[in-house]
């Protein structure tokens, strides 16, 4: 009896002794998914080499400017400025103009310039500077900036401007690369003021709910050579329709920033095609 006992525990302790099967913990995710909302993603692409090489060092230009700089209060309680030329008439016509990844330099200048004189110098033009006061024709540099731009003071920023003008004004927006995500982003913080946006090759806000908010139609000028893929130029298209929004698009066989001319990869028969659809898209929210 004693032997059996014995025999018995001997078992016992040998079961008890078997490893018993833990459930296993399931790894990390360790991807970093972006929402869908423009110009938060562009930040992904900063310290990306590839990306660095889309954004040669622009060359210099002769600028001799027809607005002034002003600044006005931002609902962070800081102050802003921008590049503002003034209807040659009293109008509740606005245009707002963001900057590529360099700052507000002179070539931004001279756009708000051009798309003043061509609207017939009836819309007041402000081309807002996002950096506050951070201008740079390096690369590197710019990427810096760029990187260490803050979203939240960037909308305090575009949300000055609007308060700025005043609220009668219909303000349509324009912008280029990280200004071509802000033109969108500026058109949805402007509520039932938006009256259009063009965006020049920067990356879309794809986010259905917000593009609900749109108060106007679209439209986007993207090229082939750039890390703004056809496939998100698409899913940006197919959000803007199940949201309900129009938009008209086209991308160009160029590089990015090709609609730049201190860009030295410029392109001036498609920045000329590119010009004349925004112009034309512009004259009509103006009309």
């Amino acid at each position: 009896m004693q032997k059996l006992i014995l025999y018995l525990n001997l078992i016992l302790i040998g079961l008890l002794g078997l490893p018993t099967a833990m459930p296993t913990e399931k790894p990390l995710d360790t991807d970093i998914t972006l929402c869908h909302t423009g110009p938060s993603e562009m930040l992904a692409f900063v310290d990306d080499p590839e990306f660095m090489k889309f954004h040669p060092a622009p060359l210099a230009m002769d600028f001799v400017g027809l607005g002034d700089m002003t600044s006005f209060p931002t609902p962070d309680g800081k102050t802003a400025s921008g590049y503002l030329i003034k209807a040659s008439k009293k109008s509740d016509q606005w245009l707002f103009v963001f900057q590529e990844w360099w700052g507000l330099n002179d070539q931004i200048k001279a756009e708000a310039d051009k798309f003043y004189n061509d609207l017939g110098g009836k819309v007041n033009v402000i081309a807002l500077d996002m950096y506050d006061g951070k201008v740079t024709s390096n690369p590197q540099e710019a990427g810096g900036y760029m990187r260490g731009t803050d979203e939240k003071r960037l909308e305090s920023i575009v949300l000055g401007a609007k308060n700025l003008v005043g609220k009668k004004a219909q303000i349509a927006n324009v912008g280029w690369c990280f200004g071509g995500a802000w033109s969108l982003k500026s058109a949805l913080l402007l509520d039932k003021q938006n009256v259009g946006s063009v965006i020049y090759y920067g990356m879309p806000v794809r986010d259905v709910e917000q593009l609900k908010k749109l108060n106007s139609d679209v439209l986007g000028l993207f090229a082939t050579e750039e890390y703004i893929s056809k496939a998100v130029v698409e899913e940006f298209a197919a959000a803007m329709k199940t949201a309900g929004k129009d938009l008209e698009y086209k991308i160009f066989p160029g590089v990015h920033g090709f609609a730049n001319p201190s860009n030295p990869k410029h392109d001036p028969a498609l920045t000329k095609e590119a010009y004349g659809m925004a112009l034309a898209y512009l004259k009509g929210k103006f009309e």
